[in-house]
């Protein structure tokens, strides 16, 4: 078996990925060609190409068109893509009936592990005592953090917004707390809500009921700027919303207004529609919204678990055994 290592614009991405040994572990199991392909380099690499069955990749993976997987990968079956959403670059594989396949589900891990810490601080009012400890002193900030915010006891209610893997694994994670889970998904069927744990509701009744707001919404066009002021101002006066998902699903403007009214509300945003965040953005100027640099994903150790998935499904591969979380078409229509 045959397989080649893919990446735009020399950013390494790979090396940080396919570290601590795992590099190796794959040349142990395939004949890897001797240089990383990206779309400026397919002409004069035409010769080893045509013998490649399998395509390796993380971030920056380069896009290719239909006509260019034809042309310089016919021997190809299969892409392993060591990352979480293939939207964009997947449409060519799939067009040309090549197998894509995602580490979606091991990127959902380290991001599920992140907001679930999340929503427990914000149920304590964390992100709201440290500003005010610092500005208004102990006793104050203590007596009122203490005696306002519920923590997670007699079915605190939490709201998660879409349940797709990431979604489902914080409601399985949060089955170690006394809380009430409500969801929100059209695409959630009552018989997967109730396997899960969760109560089905609007969006309406979402925001205006839970205590902590969790955002993982697919991100597609039907979804940019869906959560509005109509939306926030329903919160609690000490909600918090959490978004470790996509920034384009918030209309910024909006959710800084209704943390400014309630100065007991808080946001914890890891994602924000423009990264990084505009200096002059009116989130700069709020103590109870808490920036975060889009760390949900992964840490130094997290990567190896895509690293690790993909030697996995090499295996899979070389054995006829079937390929995990493979994309299908329609499937890209929800992914985020």
């Amino acid at each position: 078996m045959v397989a080649c290592f893919v990446e735009e614009n020399g950013t390494h991405r790979l090396d940080f990925v396919f570290a601590h040994g795992r590099k190796e572990e794959i040349e142990k199991r395939c004949t890897v060609i001797p240089v990383v392909i990206g779309t400026t380099n397919l002409v004069q690499n035409r010769r080893i190409l045509k013998d490649v069955e399998v395509i390796i990749g993380t971030w920056e993976s380069p896009v290719f068109t239909p006509q260019q997987v034809r042309e310089f990968f016919p021997s190809l079956k299969l892409v392993l893509y060591a990352a979480g959403s293939v939207r964009y670059f997947a449409h060519a594989y799939l067009e040309n009936g090549v197998t894509v396949a995602t580490a979606a589900a091991e990127m959902a891990i380290p991001v599920a592990q992140l907001t679930v810490s999340i929503i427990v601080q914000c149920a304590r009012g964390f992100y709201n005592a440290e500003p005010m400890y610092r500005k208004t002193g102990w006793s104050y900030a203590h007596k009122l953090v203490t005696q306002t915010y519920p923590g997670l006891y007699d079915k605190t209610p939490i709201g998660l917004i879409g349940m797709g893997q990431i979604g489902r694994l914080v409601a399985k994670m949060l089955k170690n707390f006394d809380v009430r889970i409500l969801a929100f998904d059209p695409f959630l069927s009552d018989e997967k809500a109730k396997e899960l744990g969760v109560e089905k509701v609007t969006l309406e009744e979402l925001f205006a009921s839970s205590q902590v707001i969790s955002n993982h919404l697919a991100n597609n066009p039907q979804t940019v700027g869906m959560l509005d002021y109509h939306l926030f101002h329903l919160m609690r006066k000490t909600a918090a919303f959490v978004n470790t998902g996509r920034g384009a699903q918030v209309v910024e403007a909006d959710l800084a207004r209704a943390m400014e009214e309630e100065p007991l509300r808080s946001a914890v945003l890891d994602v924000t529609t423009k990264e990084p965040y505009p200096v002059d953005g009116p989130f700069r100027t709020l103590d109870n919204v808490c920036m975060l640099p889009h760390i949900a994903g992964f840490a130094e150790q997290d990567v190896l678990r895509f690293s690790d998935w993909v030697i996995r499904q090499l295996e899979r591969y070389q054995n006829g055994e079937p390929i995990e979380n493979i994309v299908t078409e329609k499937r890209l229509e929800t992914m985020a």
